[in-house]
């Protein structure tokens, strides 16, 4: 009898797989957990705020003690997911992560509720202390969105997708649109629920959210786990196994002695070392001083990896003001520019960061991921000369005759910041002693607009090379770094991302006018040049002459000298 020839699956059974899938799966998990964390990043900003009479001052305080945590704890959070079980890291950071937020909501709405009775009750020491524990929750919740992050992304991501560089790649490249999306849909929902609520309402809707999140969340990972049993097993526990097998004597084995028992009379030689090591392990010294090697360690293995340069060339990219956050929403609203053309803006932006991640699939796919990163970086570098022109052209206000420290003092501890949405307006302005106002109806000549036109042309039409790139360096982490140390070198990565961050923040404090704007423009395209550099000196130390040879990887293999298995880019 012949054997029957299998069937074609149908389109209904591809369709049916496919939402079915660990990779799907992973989608919905990762955007569900990224529309809560862009909610929540974008509501608690207005709620310190807004608790503090419409000052900067909570939300200062707030993002410097997140990055300081980021940085100083980064190595010891990916330490910590390297060191335990997949599953049993992605649940209690779920878990911490979520939990934080709706207890921070609920103590959120507890203020907002009882504000005027806290403000009396022992000198407002009672709401003072309510704000400290508001920031250091939301503090620690981040600090567990870190650790989430670094599991899925930097590991759950690539097990799923196998040896298969092209299926990584099109995955990263899914997790990168999905963050584009909720950055700009999620403000937009809880922004409209405060606005024609309260931020009582707020607050209990994000509380909400992240509960049913945190439920449907666990379930989607559990199911992505049992699809994919590569997760069970990490590298440690590899390792350890072929060491006990390598050990143990071919005799011992034949003789049906398992590889545990064959080590028992080694083990008995050495117990009096065992056990000078593990008395000085159970040490109170040993143990407090643990984090400050897990720290140095971390930072080593980072400085020592291939992709050393890599990284650090993604760092120094956050050293920028030309980016959609306040302080250039600051800047163009002290130009004219109205709340209604920006957020036609950052669409746009959203838009070209789309066709970042796109590009880069593709890209990569005609001339390898190490080129990709090179052309992504050339293309930025290109895009940003738009905003170096800006500086320059006509209705600039950029003159270094004008002190950068004029008033500081006054622009610092100042006056009341603008209400509401206007809030941010004076955080780049000069100290002078009256607030800015908003910008008149009255439009002025054409040519006052050509220079923000141009730096936001170049802002807009970079994030394409910008994404690209961040995909290209993501990837090649994710490739060329070991299992056994994935989660710590991400960890590192993230320190140095929020170091960066920081730098630049500090920079605009030291020159917050706009007339010192243009200094910052210049600093920052410097910055990632840089950065691009380093990646270049990367790339030809991988591919040597044959980096500008743009031929396919099916026609020549790109490999990374790397400690781990040889990667084809």
């Amino acid at each position: 009898m012949d054997k029957s020839v299998p069937k074609k699956k149908s389109r209904c059974d591809s369709v049916r797989d496919f939402f079915t899938s660990a990779k799907f799966l992973i989608y919905m998990g990762h955007a569900l957990s990224t529309w809560g964390d862009r909610m929540w990043n974008f509501a608690v900003a207005v709620f310190l705020v807004e608790l503090y009479g419409n000052s900067l001052l909570l939300t200062a305080v707030y993002g410097l003690v997140v990055a300081g945590s980021v940085l100083l704890l980064g190595a010891i959070i990916g330490d910590w997911v390297d060191r335990n079980p997949r599953l049993k890291v992605a649940r209690t950071s779920l878990l911490v992560q979520n939990s934080c937020v709706i207890l921070c909501g609920i103590l959120l709405m507890l203020v907002f509720q009882f504000k005027e009775q806290l403000v009396e009750l022992y000198n407002g020491w009672i709401l003072t202390t309510c704000y400290i524990l508001v920031i250091t929750i939301a503090n620690i919740a981040n600090l567990a969105s870190t650790a989430t992050s670094i599991t899925i992304q930097r590991d759950w991501v690539v097990v799923v997708a196998g040896q298969d560089s092209s299926k990584l790649a099109d995955m990263n490249a899914t997790v990168r649109i999905i963050d584009q999306l909720t950055n700009i849909l999620a403000p937009m929902v809880v922004g409209q629920i405060m606005a024609f609520g309260s931020h009582f309402i707020g607050c209990g809707f994000i509380s909400g959210w992240n509960l049913c999140s945190m439920c449907l969340e666990y379930m989607l990972l559990w199911k992505v786990y049992q699809k994919t049993p590569a997760l069970a097993v990490k590298a440690g526990q590899k390792e350890q196994q072929q060491e006990l097998k390598q050990l143990s004597p071919p005799g011992d084995l034949e003789n049906g002695q398992s590889p545990e028992e064959s080590s028992q009379p080694l083990m008995s030689e050495n117990s009096v070392v065992a056990k000078a090591d593990s008395h000085q392990e159970n040490s109170c010294c040993y143990q407090v001083m643990e984090p400050l090697r897990t720290f140095k360690a971390g930072w080593v293995s980072y400085y020592n990896q291939n992709i050393f340069f890599a990284g650090m060339s993604l760092a120094f990219l956050y050293m920028t003001v030309l980016g959609f956050d306040c302080i250039t929403t600051g800047y163009a609203y002290t130009q004219g520019l109205n709340g209604s053309v920006l957020s036609l803006l950052m669409g746009a932006s959203a838009v070209s960061g789309i066709c970042g991640t796109v590009a880069f699939t593709w890209v990569r796919k005609k001339c390898g991921l190490i080129r990709t990163g090179f052309i992504s970086g050339v293309a930025q570098l290109s895009c940003l000369m738009l905003c170096v022109a800006s500086v320059f052209a006509p209705g600039s206000p950029f003159d270094l005759t004008v002190s950068p420290f004029k008033d500081i003092y006054t622009h610092l501890i100042g006056e009341k910041i603008l209400p509401e949405a206007d809030y941010s307006l004076t955080t780049v302005q000069a100290g002078e002693n009256t607030t800015t106002a908003a910008p008149t109806e009255e439009l002025p000549h054409l040519q006052y607009y050509m220079s923000v036109s141009l730096l936001f042309a170049g802002v807009i039409a970079a994030r394409v090379g910008l994404w690209s790139f961040d995909l290209t360096v993501t990837q090649l982490i994710q490739e060329n770094v070991i299992e056994s140390e994935r989660g710590v070198i991400n960890g590192v990565q993230n320190s140095m991302n929020y170091l960066l961050d920081l730098l630049h923040f500090i920079m605009v404090i030291l020159a917050p006018n706009p007339e010192a704007f243009g200094l910052l423009v210049i600093i920052s395209v410097s910055f990632v040049a840089m950065g691009h550099i380093m990646y270049f000196r990367f790339a030809f130390k991988s591919l040597g002459r044959r980096l500008f040879l743009c031929c396919s990887p099916e026609q020549k293999v790109e490999t990374v000298d790397s400690p781990s298995l040889p990667t084809t880019v």
